[in-house]
């Protein structure tokens, strides 16, 4: 299976010439990207926000019924104020059939989780969980989160670098000093598993779709 990161928050996940897009986003929606100009079988996105749900960006591939990637959600907020602020959110749950893969996307998380939820999805082999703070938790709570939920791999995501994203919200730098030097690994925007993933690490992808 191979995962590609895009940008912001925006994965492509490929399974058996079968290919699936979390959480799109609109041309000019963030700073920095390029278009997004992709083909998939399927999209899905955990709310309706502009960096989030660009379906109309994505070209639909013939479709398939025999997805690999089996879909759940949680329920959340995208603020700590219950959906006031910015409304809901979804947690996206992915089941990699074939490879006993439990891949978790965080989408925009704003809130705590509670210990059901929570139990939902700890352990699992791939969590993908913003940091740059602001319209999302900020590093230090996603560094409680990746504590609590204690995943094989972590990949952050929605957070600014050079020349990219919104100028707002935190650098990826902020969360990946809260680990120890060996923890995290750098790599460019493609990720290769062969089964399940082994240990405790951090891999910050870089962005195919960056500008720069």
């Amino acid at each position: 299976m191979k995962i590609t990161y895009l940008g912001h928050s925006c994965f492509k996940f490929e399974k058996d010439g079968f290919a699936m897009i979390i959480d799109p986003y609109k041309t000019g929606s963030v700073p920095g990207l390029l278009p997004l100009k992709e083909h998939a079988n399927q999209v899905v996105s955990s709310h309706k926000h502009d960096d989030h749900f660009g379906l109309s960006e994505v070209k639909f591939a013939v479709t398939r019924a025999d997805t690999p990637f089996m879909v759940s959600f949680i329920e959340t907020f995208h603020d700590d104020k219950e959906g006031a602020l910015r409304g809901f959110n979804n947690v996206i749950i992915v089941n990699v059939l074939g490879e006993d893969l439990k891949i978790v996307h965080m989408g925009d998380i704003g809130c705590d989780l509670s210990e059901e939820d929570l139990e939902k999805i700890r352990g699992c082999d791939i969590l993908m969980i913003p940091v740059g703070g602001y319209y999302t938790i900020d590093a230090a709570r996603a560094y409680e989160y990746v504590k609590q939920i204690s995943p094989a791999v972590t990949i952050p995501m929605h957070y600014r670098g050079d020349g990219f994203g919104y100028g707002e919200i935190g650098t990826v730098v902020e969360f990946v000093k809260l680990f120890e030097e060996g923890e995290v690994t750098r790599t460019d925007s493609e990720l290769e598993l062969d089964g399940r993933p082994e240990g405790k690490r951090v891999i910050v992808m870089r962005g195919k779709k960056i500008n720069v």
